[in-house]
């Protein structure tokens, strides 16, 4: 379809889900259009059901948002794999069979797995925790984490500072790990620290999380580690 996409995304403190197609987006400089759902809002109840099949963000809309002839995407892999068909020409994902098949799977991982982690270190971009939410299981989930990311690093070549080189598909999976990184500050090697300061030095991930540190929401179930503001 020839048609204007628009992604349907959550509050960027906390929708991990949504930055991750954002980011994309953003970094391979496909234009799009944007619709914020603030998590709990009258605005989300209003329109979630017309807009997201699953009433879950994200969602990519090709056409207009909600309309009969307009082609719903919904699934953060699923729009990446139909931003990859959409735009060939693209660094989506690594070029090279190999690494693209790698990429693919750490995605899918990411995508399915590192549910301690998740749990006990909820992404809230705007707050500092250092040390809430080292659990064991969510060591157990850094290990396996940073473990990736230094085997797909090195099967790089050191070609850039991202995990296949250039910025793709799998880096904007982890983009969010890096988030919680920065938040709860676990132990991290050097090897790792320098793939987060890779990350949070795209222009993308800065332009999220500027606006991410200006939204005033709370939502408990992110916020095991803080009380509501009175």
């Amino acid at each position: 379809m020839n048609t204007a996409l628009t992604l349907v995304i959550g509050n960027r403190n906390y929708s991990s889900w949504s930055m991750r197609p954002w980011l994309l987006l953003r970094q391979m400089g496909i234009p799009f259009k944007e619709e914020m759902l603030k998590f709990h809002s009258a605005d989300w109840g209003q329109r979630i059901g017309r807009l997201s099949p699953s009433n879950l963000v994200p969602v990519l809309w090709d056409g207009e948002p909600g309309e009969a002839g307009s082609l719903c995407v919904w699934d953060t892999l699923a729009i990446i794999e139909y931003i990859a068909e959409q735009f060939p020409q693209l660094p989506v994902w690594p070029a090279d069979r190999a690494a693209r098949a790698r990429a693919r799977s750490v995605s899918a991982e990411m995508h399915s797995g590192f549910r301690a982690l998740r749990s006990a270190m909820p992404m809230n971009i705007r707050s500092q925790h250092p040390g809430k939410g080292l659990t064991s299981e969510a060591a157990g989930d850094i290990r396996r984490i940073t473990s990736l990311w230094r085997e797909m690093r090195a099967q790089s070549g050191g070609s850039g500072p991202f995990l296949f080189g250039a910025f793709c598909a799998a880096d904007a999976m982890f983009a969010p790990v890096v988030m919680r990184f920065n938040t709860y500050h676990p132990p991290l090697d050097d090897d790792a620290q320098q793939y987060c300061d890779a990350v949070n030095a795209c222009a993308a991930v800065q332009e999220w999380c500027a606006a991410a540190k200006l939204e005033t929401e709370f939502e408990a179930q992110d916020e095991p580690y803080a009380s509501p503001p009175v």
